[in-house]
């Protein structure tokens, strides 16, 4: 039986933790803290804790007794809600933006789910202003992926907070993630052509688009694979690689009007990702080594 004070601030990973290795937490500096798995519950923590082995936080964890506290508390939580594939713009940018519509919408009926969908209608917008081939459309399609980049980050933010967390919201992450690339790539390829610029634009537009189909073909392998799970090489890059910083190349280059240097790019670069990341899982992770 999982018990835990109603004022002790504890992530959902830090939970799901002590009750895999039935366990109770210790902070480093050896305090042990009134949560955990108890054989039997008498109202008395510690006493049904004694026996329980110690494990240490993951998360933030913070007993909340006054005002003062409950902020710092606050605090932590929200400054622990990131991703291990946050790039530099994410970290710097993406992220403390979006915090401000995240700390709005926890307390309104709008679900991590409808945020995602959001995220994906925006950049699917910004594809069509990239297809529409003129300057300000480009422009225009540039600040919207931008702006999808930002929604994209809070729906993890609002999940994780409200305890919303959910395998379809997993899957509509990763899917909408796709849609936009694809939309993006493809529609930089159509506006290019129709804008008359003599490059292969549209070979450019569709080796990229496949390349994104077949990249996520080799992630989702690696996902759904534990051991390859475990490879450690290969999820650093896919952390690497798989972050939002690119709609800020892409921005600063539709400012400049060289937006086929990204198309050449991306054309070659999404390739060169999915051959390093097949060749990383038929190596043997040391976990399975």
């Amino acid at each position: 039986m999982f018990v835990a004070p109603a004022h002790l601030l504890l992530t959902v990973k830090d939970v799901k933790r002590l009750l895999e290795h039935r366990a109770r937490l210790e902070l480093p500096d050896g305090q042990r803290l009134p949560a955990g798995v108890a054989q039997h519950y008498s109202g008395a923590l510690e006493a049904d804790l004694a026996t329980a082995p110690v494990l240490a936080p993951g998360g933030p964890v913070a007993l909340v007794s006054d005002a003062a506290s409950a902020r710092a508390a606050t605090s932590a939580l929200w400054a622990s809600l990131t991703s291990s594939s946050d790039g530099l713009v994410d970290r710097c940018f993406n992220r403390p933006v979006g915090r401000f519509f995240s700390k709005v919408l926890i307390h309104t009926a709008v679900t991590p789910n409808q945020i995602s969908i959001c995220a994906t209608l925006i950049g699917v917008a910004s594809a069509i202003c990239f297809g529409v081939g003129s300057h300000t459309a480009v422009l225009i399609g540039a600040l919207l992926l931008q702006f999808s980049a930002i929604i994209d980050c809070v729906d993890g933010d609002v999940a994780r907070v409200l305890f919303k967390e959910s395998p379809l919201g997993k899957w509509l992450d990763i899917i909408g993630d796709q849609i936009v690339h694809i939309g993006v790539f493809v529609a930089l390829g159509v506006g290019l052509w129709r804008a008359g610029v003599e490059a292969p634009v549209l070979a450019l537009a569709a080796s990229a688009g496949v390349g994104v189909v077949i990249s996520f073909g080799v992630v989702l392998r690696s996902q759904l694979d534990p051991q390859l799970h475990q490879n450690t090489a290969l999820q650093r890059l896919i952390d690497a690689t798989t972050n939002r910083d690119f709609s800020v190349l892409l921005l600063a280059l539709a400012l400049a009007d060289r937006l086929v240097w990204f198309l050449w790019l991306a054309a070659f670069g999404v390739h060169l990702f999915w051959m390093v990341a097949l060749s990383l899982q038929f190596r043997r992770s040391p976990a399975s080594a």
